[in-house]
């Protein structure tokens, strides 16, 4: 579970709310995961995935992408199809609904070649993603991006479009609220719940916390999550012991209780990667649920964070990380003060709220009938 999913879901919801019939074609998630129902059709394939439970890499994206061009062109016709990246799905359906004169709209989390070019991708290989994720921006009907920056960033690579709209990102605060169990009882600990690649740079909490736990043996740094940096930062993180916690993802409902009771939530944008305009929305998780954050590195939140007095925002540095999880662990905050950090996600970054917005922009792509709303 991550903010793709949570997203998505959000805008199943909302247009399943307005009466449209929904249908949703995705992946058999990994093994051990918990059934979930909906009430619109979900529609599975299996994928390949690396050891980890990631799908990653072109190899597993094709595994994906190539069944999904006839699950489509066989499929009954639908008024509008909706597509995130990576751009190689993105042409699946860009082909698939023009051989059946349906529009799609592209829901643009993220670039994926300024992505690719951040993590080092260079040559031909960069300049054929490049190529290919403008062309499949520039068939789609509508373009969502989920914030200023992606919106930006997409108007730059497809040389502008007045068909893009920025209908923002933001947390399920029916999950993600203060109110419910916690882990009190677990005494005084940090949570990092989320991705962890080269691109979030999680490695600079597990370097904070070394030095931290010197001095402060009794707390521990609780992480859920998966991703390509697992195993490294676990041989990072083996000099603290039982102090660095791992899990494997969990559910919304789980990672909230640990997040109601922490010292502070974690969460990290690595500077220069390509991902400088990414809103890191497990940071919004953990302040609906009342946890005040650490922010390491760049992005948008960075600045809304010290602004709101949402936490501490700081350099990607372990030793400015280090002295932010030490002042968080001397003055932590009270219950009225979790209160407001909770408050100020719920009226600034509902998820409701972006998926109704998503839905409005979904609908005007069917027809003249509709309008963004």
């Amino acid at each position: 579970m991550g903010a793709a999913s949570y997203r998505l879901k959000a805008l199943a919801d909302a247009l399943y709310s307005t009466g449209a019939e929904v249908e949703i074609m995705t992946s058999r998630p990994p093994k051990g995961s918990d059934p979930v129902s909906h009430p619109y059709r979900v529609r599975r394939w299996p994928v390949l995935r690396d050891p980890g439970g990631n799908v990653r890499g072109y190899v597993q994206y094709l595994s994906f992408d190539i069944p999904l061009f006839f699950r489509l062109l066989f499929s009954r016709k639908a008024d509008v199809v909706v597509v995130e990246p990576p751009p190689t799905t993105g042409l699946m359906v860009a082909v698939a609904t023009a051989l059946k004169l349906t529009p799609f709209v592209y829901f643009s989390a993220d670039v994926s070649s300024s992505a690719a070019k951040g993590i080092g991708v260079s040559g031909p290989i960069l300049k054929v993603l490049t190529v290919l994720e403008r062309l499949v921006l520039r068939q789609a009907k509508s373009i969502m991006a989920v914030s200023r920056g992606v919106e930006i960033e997409v108007s730059a690579l497809i040389g502008g479009n007045d068909s893009i709209y920025n209908v923002g990102t933001g947390v399920d605060t029916t999950i993600f609220r203060l109110a419910g169990p916690n882990m009190e009882a677990e005494g005084k600990y940090f949570v990092y719940a989320g991705t962890m690649s080269e691109i979030q740079g999680a490695g600079v909490f597990i370097d904070a916390f070394l030095s931290v736990a010197e001095d402060h043996p009794d707390v521990r740094l609780i992480i859920f999550g998966q991703g390509t940096e697992l195993e490294i930062l676990r041989q990072r993180a083996a000099p603290a012991g039982s102090q660095i916690v791992f899990n494997p993802p969990a559910s919304g409902e789980i990672v909230a209780t640990w997040l109601r009771s922490s010292v502070a939530n974690l969460a990290s944008v690595r500077p220069n990667k390509g991902y400088d305009f990414a809103f890191a929305t497990k940071a919004l998780a953990g302040l609906s649920a009342g946890a005040p954050a650490i922010y390491s590195g760049v992005g948008p939140l960075k600045d809304l964070i010290a602004a709101n007095n949402l936490g501490k925002a700081c350099d990607w540095d372990a030793s400015e990380v280090a002295a932010a999880m030490r002042e968080a662990l001397v003055q932590p905050v009270d219950q009225g003060q979790r209160l407001q950090i909770s408050d100020w996600v719920e009226e600034n970054y509902s998820l409701t709220a972006v998926g109704r917005t998503a839905a409005g922009v979904v609908l005007a792509a069917t027809g003249p009938a509709h309008c963004p709303g």
